[in-house]
């Protein structure tokens, strides 16, 4: 049953894509073609290896302390161990805290890429549009890492037209 229903579903949407006029774009070919995109991405990968570094460091800290604290641990007294204990456990919290303000989803990289490519996807896609309602077309599909395209007619492929478009 499940199968007939998932069949007569695609039968319905090929069959509505038939009747209005659709063009196939890769949006990956076209953000790569852009030196501002390029540029954006190198630069946040540089700042990602800059801040990978730093909360490298805190951790390699939390260890060299853990290491210290493990090679004098049967010499200390008890009371002395569980502060110790605390104060590593404190530094690997920070330590952890510093890496999601870095690189979590409210973090300062996500910010930045925010910051440094919303304006070009902007760009892109207002682009793409443009240039669908140039041609007619009803439909924009996008062809990168898209599971589901088996298939594309390169009749319908406008990559290059689109980016033929930008840098106009």
């Amino acid at each position: 049953m499940k199968r007939l229903f998932l069949i007569a579903a695609i039968l319905l949407s090929v069959g509505t894509l038939s009747a209005q006029n659709y063009i196939i774009v890769n949006s990956e070919k076209i953000f790569k073609s852009l030196d501002a995109y390029n540029q954006a991405i190198s630069d946040l990968d540089s700042l990602a290896k800059t801040y990978q570094t730093q909360v490298d460091e805190r951790f390699a800290e939390v260890e060299k302390l853990y290491n210290g604290y493990m090679a004098q641990r049967s010499s200390l007294a008890a009371s002395v161990r569980e502060s110790v204990e605390e104060a590593i456990l404190t530094k690997e919290k920070e330590a952890q805290e510093y890496q999601e303000s870095l690189f979590g989803k409210e973090g300062s990289l996500m910010k930045t890429r925010i910051e440094r490519i919303q304006p070009i996807q902007k760009q892109v896609f207002a682009a793409i549009e443009a240039y669908a309602k140039q041609i007619g077309a009803d439909v924009v599909l996008d062809s990168s890492n898209n599971p589901t395209l088996l298939y594309n007619n390169p009749a319908v492929e406008h990559t290059q037209q689109v980016i033929d478009a930008l840098k106009q």
